[in-house]
């Protein structure tokens, strides 16, 4: 338990702060790098995909809003599960979710190492990594409210970049380019592709919109959580959908005939170049390079407050994960052991890291939604007509969705996200002593 003059975490975030430190973390430019692929799996149907992707997300993101209001502390996932099903099962979320945050930084790493690396060919790739492990490393340090002031100003160049590729691509519609119109049915609507072969690209697209758990982890830094947070997942989530959907749409009537993409994975800059030549592709370069710092330093803030979490109260090494800086108050170590594991890019590929992260989101997401259903109607008896509506058929459609998404990851996935969980209910058994005693639980003392 904290002493009256231990450092305790700090109330300063704002709800425009929280929007924009989740959307920073769901880097929204992101959306253009992965279009070329995607756009295949959905023969060009990416609206309609991110459309039932955001439908999906706003199930379990109405489930996030219901939970915080209950549990307004540190730990998002984990917290919801631990006080609402039981301490066990909320380790287990709490173990599973920390490799989403702790690889995020890792992969923001590796894509700006590699974007470096082909702009200055003369500099090894690993100094680029590693000073940019430093940067973000050391911004997370100073404070939450530098890191939030940070992410917004980064993220107001994504937004930028958003609004000149409308501009742009509207006036080159307009001019005759691409499919020469601005209305059109076609990117929503393929009479020859199958529902099971749109659905398959579905969770990949889900986890775009991964900004909104990420705040709930700013539960005990933000002014007034209970009104706040619910108001800016739902504020991150539908941002996020009109961008998403919104940015689909444009680019597959501009550059329809998609198939003809020299290389998928930068088929954006052909679009870019394609609409506004090479100083375009130069603000779009430079736009990456920002959009993977802000949710480096979003998804290394998130990790070191679920260890946080999970250490104040010695459900980890209180010591080391409990810790917080006197001066800075914030947890100094978990930020270093955030920027340890973000030195895998050195050796770990791409796919390695995503694979991790995708069984982890969709793992937690599952148990978040079955949580609302445990704590309000079980343990608070919310079982009239309107409370069953609310608290039992809603999150267990959202659950539904999640699980069925669970089942169609790849192997590669399955198997690394199982050895993960593995270890975790490995050290949950020595913990508990073989379940013979409870695991430590987190108190609810805010910070004031």
């Amino acid at each position: 338990m904290e002493t009256k003059n231990s450092p305790t975490l700090k109330r300063s975030l704002t709800l425009t702060h929280v929007v924009f430190f989740g959307l920073a973390f769901m880097a929204p430019k992101t959306f253009f790098s992965t279009f070329g692929v995607a756009v295949h799996s959905t023969n060009g149907m990416m609206p309609t995909a991110y459309a039932i992707a955001l439908v999906v997300m706003l199930f379990t993101a109405y489930s996030y809003v219901q939970l915080v209001k209950a549990f307004p502390n540190a730990g998002a996932a984990y917290t919801f599960t631990q006080k609402s099903i039981s301490p066990s099962i909320g380790f287990i979320v709490g173990w599973t979710i920390i490799i989403d945050y702790m690889f995020s930084p890792m992969i923001s790493s590796l894509i700006v190492g590699i974007s470096l690396k082909a702009y200055f060919p003369s500099i090894p790739m690993f100094v680029w990594i590693i000073l940019f492990i430093i940067i973000i490393t050391t911004v997370n340090i100073l404070g939450i409210k530098l890191a939030a002031k940070v992410n917004t100003y980064m993220l107001l160049l994504q937004i930028l970049l958003f609004v000149l590729f409308f501009i742009l691509s509207i006036k080159g519609l307009l001019a005759g380019k691409g499919a020469g119109t601005l209305f059109s049915i076609v990117p929503f609507y393929d009479p020859e592709i199958s529902v099971p072969t749109l659905l398959s690209v579905i969770p990949i697209l889900c986890f775009s919109f991964l900004g909104f758990d990420a705040v709930t982890t700013l539960s005990e830094e933000t002014k007034n959580p209970t009104r706040t947070l619910p108001k800016a997942i739902y504020f991150i989530t539908m941002i996020g959908g009109f961008l998403f959907i919104t940015g689909s749409y444009f680019a597959q009537l501009i550059f329809p005939e998609f198939q003809s993409f020299k290389n998928p994975e930068s088929a954006y800059l052909e679009i870019a170049m394609y609409i506004g030549g090479s100083i375009f592709v130069s603000f779009f370069v430079a736009v990456g390079l920002t959009s993977t710092t802000a949710s480096a330093v979003a998804s290394g803030t998130s990790a070191s407050r679920i260890l946080y979490a999970m250490g104040r109260e010695n459900v980890l090494t209180k010591k080391i994960f409990g810790y917080l800086s006197p001066k800075y108050r914030t947890p100094v170590f978990n930020i270093l052991l955030i920027g340890v594991v973000a030195l895998s890019a050195l050796f770990l590929n791409l796919t390695t890291a995503v694979s991790l992260i995708s069984f982890g989101a969709l793992f937690a997401f599952f148990f978040v939604n079955l949580s609302v259903v445990a704590h309000y109607f079980f343990r608070k008896k919310q079982r009239s007509f309107k409370g069953t509506i609310q608290y039992v058929i809603i999150p267990l459609i959202g659950a539904a969705l999640i699980g069925l998404f669970f089942i169609k990851l790849d192997k590669p996935s399955l198997l690394l996200g199982g050895t993960w969980l593995l270890i975790g209910f490995i050290y949950l058994l020595n913990l508990t002593k073989m379940f013979r005693q409870p695991p430590p639980e987190l108190t609810f003392e805010e910070a004031q």
